[in-house]
């Protein structure tokens, strides 16, 4: 609701407090009155009603950079940056978080994600030049705990157990998206029971057979003959591509693959059988004239070699919507602006927003809704699911209907000091003073 920068300042104008003490809205998250893994498990429950009794609940894995410029922040450091050019690597300082979005239909008939998880990823404080051998060794044990694939297990883990917990959905498969980052040996050989994990992998990745036969006397063979790598079977042309339809946004378009199955890896161990999928290149163009777009394949795996293809890469392609979360969160909700330094503010403030962000996502999800009059010279010709700018503009015309067509305010009587409001009231006035200051 805020209409100026997203800080503790602009929430308390919003609601209309200026003038009232903000002692305790600071120690909400200083003195971790509020638990965000309470708000995030009702934003899974809210999905997981949505899904079929046997259907998986399908969730993405990401990591992200909150750029913050304080030195005395708890956390913040110099990362690479993500956006710097191939040719240069760039450093911004920033927090580092995971977040898992899951997935969610709508009642228009759209999937969304929905996050469900916010963690804090923070590296330790490198030690001085001249520090002794033991504050060494103990910097470098602490570094390999904090690194971001030991999170990210650690979160489907905790997302395994609460299915577990629940005798509603402890049968429920899980299936997990990620990119290549998490696409490693730390993840492949410690899933737990009842996951499966699709992740990309590079194009010369090493596969193997399984064995055919083992031999009579020895330790029996765990690999069979090498496969051929993910760009050789894309160039194989014995090999002819299946044609596969799945739903791009709000396209259907078709996909040509080639699947090799079933396989093994050194980095999924010898336990654990995967499945290829090569996709060619869609190659698109927005406009006639303009630049192709798409020209890269993709090679992904999949700890599952019975899921269907299709399953298969219409998980893939939503996973897609995470990226769209983190770009609302930076920008439309402000994530990362507060001005905060203390230890749990850190970490439980920003959960919190994209708790309450989850929950406006999953609000939308359970009720057909229909956006605000649109501009004249805006076509709608066919039908898009509404954007996060456009929900939040739903819920401020809902919440300041109200306060607009309000009459006779000098006859309103005041609350009384001595009790505390039942419900924030976002206070218009308020609200526009301090985005126009």
């Amino acid at each position: 609701m805020c209409l100026g920068r997203h800080t503790l300042t602009g929430l308390l104008s919003t609601n209309g407090q200026l003038q009232s003490d903000w002692t305790a809205d600071y120690r909400l998250y200083s003195c971790k009155r509020i638990d965000a893994a309470q708000l995030f498990a009702q934003v899974r429950t809210g999905v997981q009603q949505g899904l079929a009794q046997e259907e998986a609940l399908t969730v993405a894995m990401d990591d992200s950079i909150l750029r913050k410029s304080g030195r005395h922040i708890p956390g913040v450091g110099y990362r690479r940056d993500p956006l710097s050019p191939p040719f240069h690597v760039n450093f911004v300082r920033g927090m580092r978080f995971v977040q898992l979005s899951a997935l969610s239909r709508q009642q228009d008939g759209f999937w969304r994600m929905i996050p469900i998880d916010f963690q804090q990823a923070p590296l330790p404080v490198r030690p001085p030049r001249n520090a002794g051998l033991e504050q060494q060794q103990h910097y470098k044990a602490a570094l390999a705990a904090a690194n971001i694939n030991c999170l990210g297990l650690e979160r489907v883990r905790a997302l395994r157990q609460q299915l577990d917990q629940d005798p509603q959905a402890s049968a429920r498969h899980l299936r997990v998206v990620v990119d290549g980052r998490f696409t490693n040996a730390k993840l492949l050989k410690n899933l737990p029971a009842n996951t499966t994990l699709i992740g990309r992998i590079r194009r010369d990745a090493k596969l193997f057979f399984l064995p055919q036969g083992q031999p009579a006397t020895g330790r029996k063979r765990l690999y069979g003959q090498a496969a051929p790598t993910p760009e050789e079977l894309l160039r194989n042309t014995s090999l002819e591509f299946q044609l596969v339809q799945a739903q791009l946004g709000a396209h259907t378009c078709q996909f040509r693959v080639k699947v090799l199955r079933p396989l093994r890896a050194l980095q999924a161990g010898a336990k654990k059988d995967l499945q290829l999928l090569v996709i060619a290149p869609l190659g698109y163009r927005l406009r006639k004239g303009s630049k192709l777009l798409y020209r890269q394949p993709a090679f992904l795996i999949c700890t599952d070699p019975a899921l269907s293809i299709q399953t298969l890469l219409q998980s893939y392609l939503w996973r897609w919507d995470i990226e769209i979360n983190f770009r609302d969160q930076k920008t439309l909700l402000g994530i990362g602006q507060a001005q905060v330094r203390n230890a749990h503010s850190v970490q439980s403030q920003p959960a919190v927003a994209v708790a309450a962000y989850g929950l406006l996502l999953l609000a939308a999800a359970q009720t057909n809704l229909q956006a605000l009059s649109q501009p004249k010279w805006r076509p709608d010709s066919e039908p898009k699911r509404l954007s996060t700018a456009a929900l939040i503009n739903l819920l401020r015309h809902e919440l300041w209907n109200a306060s607009i067509k309000r009459s006779f305010p000098h006859f309103r009587s005041d609350p009384p000091h001595d009790h505390s409001p039942t419900k924030l009231q976002p206070d218009l006035r308020s609200a526009l003073f301090y985005a126009a200051a």
